[in-house]
């Protein structure tokens, strides 16, 4: 008699549980803030890394009179740190960067690409450009 409640009971809490996964996975984006062009959370964070990146090269180059030629030599500038240089891992996203003679250049390449994942590009003019399906260029739309 008591295992029969148990399993019952145990039944109940797995539906309950795999509901909320559901609903969970089934909640749309929530911008984090007025004109935030992001369609999910990992473009949020490939958004937001962009944004510290590109932050952080306008003051080295205030402070340097040229770029970082590294993300590594970029770190401890504005609020880009050493553990943001050390992994172009970054979730769902991986990060690419190159430096070219008094520029450069860097892409957030989603490792799957859907309507939740599109492809960010930069380059030092500070503008963030969008592409869906393949990887985003300097040709690429600007991000809205």
């Amino acid at each position: 008699m008591k295992m029969g409640v148990l399993r019952r009971v145990s039944l109940i809490l797995i539906a309950t549980l795999a509901a909320t996964l559901l609903a969970a996975a089934q909640t749309p984006y929530q911008p984090k803030f007025k004109g935030d062009p992001a369609h999910s959370e990992a473009e949020s964070g490939a958004l937001g890394y962009m944004r510290v990146v590109l932050r952080a090269q306008r003051e080295y180059k205030k402070r340097h009179n040229k770029f970082a030629d590294s993300l590594p030599g970029l770190a401890g500038t504005g609020t880009f740190t050493k553990r943001m240089a050390r992994s172009t891992d970054r979730g769902d996203y991986t990060a690419s960067f190159h430096s070219k003679n008094d520029g450069f250049t860097l892409s957030m390449i989603p490792k799957q690409f859907d309507e939740q994942h599109r492809a960010f590009f930069a380059t030092d003019d500070g503008i963030i450009r969008a592409e869906e399906g393949k990887p985003a260029t300097a040709e690429s739309p600007k991000l809205k």
